[in-house]
């Protein structure tokens, strides 16, 4: 069998990172946390590995905007490297945190033809409608068939726990391409699969939209967190469940399995 390889990103504020380690390392990956400056050092580092995942936290204190600063750094120094590893076939997740570093580089929403630029953002990750943090549990609806990281036919319940998790486009064109080019990789909706208003959708992001793929389907960015429901007695309701499905693992499973299996 292929040893899959991971990166968990580490850098200051970043405080997901162990627990998304260990997620990986039960799906059946190696998964190293690594610190940003060490990257930054060594740019060809990341050849070594398969999966790179950008971790829940407050990634330098979220100052300026959440996770602006480590985009930024990674944008200015890690490129080249970055897209490299895209352009391999290799997989990139992003989580709470990450997913904003991701749509802040300018990775996702990935859109062909789509050109990034600070002045041009399509897409961003603003603040809460309701104006607080929010830590509760939601239902997501896969949007798409194409990420490798889903399972399209299964909704699944995970936590979230943000306070800028409002996903907003640039115009209503932007959120035309997202829906029809298959970009929603998951909708915040109800235990019967509905999309609502508050608490159904916890921010207030356009179209529900809870996460975001990219054009090859190898890039994800979510605002839950997958990595806290990897065991059942970490669902709220775990001794009422008639079975014991851990829906956070399906995204770390789903990457392992893609990488055993094509690269």
């Amino acid at each position: 069998m292929k040893n899959v390889q991971a990166i968990v990103l580490r850098a200051a504020g970043v405080n997901c990172d162990m627990e998304t380690k260990y997620a990986l390392e039960l799906a059946g990956a190696r998964a190293d946390r690594i610190h940003i400056n060490r990257l930054i050092e060594n740019p060809d580092l990341p050849d070594q590995y398969q999966i790179l995942v950008f971790p829940g936290g407050f990634s330098y204190g979220d100052d300026v905007a959440a996770g602006k600063i480590l985009a930024n750094q990674v944008m200015h120094h890690l490129a080249e490297s970055i897209r490299r590893f895209v352009n391999e076939g290799k997989l990139v997740l992003g989580i709470c945190n990450g997913f904003q570093v991701l749509v802040k580089m300018g990775i996702l929403p990935g859109c062909s033809g789509l050109e990034f630029s600070f002045e041009n953002q399509p897409v961003s990750i603003t603040d809460n409608d309701c104006g607080k943090f929010e830590d509760r549990w939601i239902y997501l609806q896969p949007g798409t068939d194409r990420c490798v990281f889903l399972d399209e036919n299964r909704r699944i319940y995970l936590p979230i726990a943000h306070g800028e998790g409002k996903v907003v486009t640039r115009d209503r064109s932007i959120l035309e391409r997202l829906q029809a080019e298959g970009h929603v990789a998951f909708r915040y909706v109800d235990a019967q699969g509905n999309t609502g208003n508050f608490p159904i959708n916890p921010n207030g992001s356009m179209d529900s939209i809870a996460g975001l793929t990219d054009t090859t389907g190898r890039v994800l960015g979510l605002m839950p967190h997958p990595e806290r429901f990897v065991h059942p007695t970490q669902h709220p309701h775990w001794t009422r469940l008639e079975e014991s499905r851990c829906d956070g693992m399906i995204i770390f499973d789903n990457a392992v399995r893609y990488v055993k299996e094509n690269l």
